[in-house]
């Protein structure tokens, strides 16, 4: 994403616009704070595409994760399970 000044989008709009049509959108600031968003169009998108594409959503991996060999965690014994207890409840 490409940040511009409100000047630089007044006296050189065409190349903002290329800069919108490159990178999908350009941040517009006023006195150095962002105020509005430049974005190319792209045609009617479905909700995911769209959702996707204003960072609300992420798409799952292509890669699936394989199913771990053992179903669990750790194993702790009781001696453990108290010691992590009196860690945790400290010198109150």
């Amino acid at each position: 994403m490409s940040t511009v000044t409100k000047r630089d989008l007044n006296q050189r709009t065409s190349d903002v616009l290329a800069q919108a049509a490159e990178l999908g959108e350009v941040i517009v600031t006023e006195r150095g704070e962002p105020r509005w968003r430049v974005s190319s169009y792209r045609g009617q998108d479905d909700a995911l595409a769209r959702a996707a594409r204003q960072g609300r959503y992420t798409p799952p991996a292509s890669r699936r994760v394989p199913w771990p060999e053992a179903v669990g965690g750790p194993h702790y014994e009781s001696e453990d399970v108290d010691a992590l207890l009196d860690e945790m409840k400290g010198d109150h």
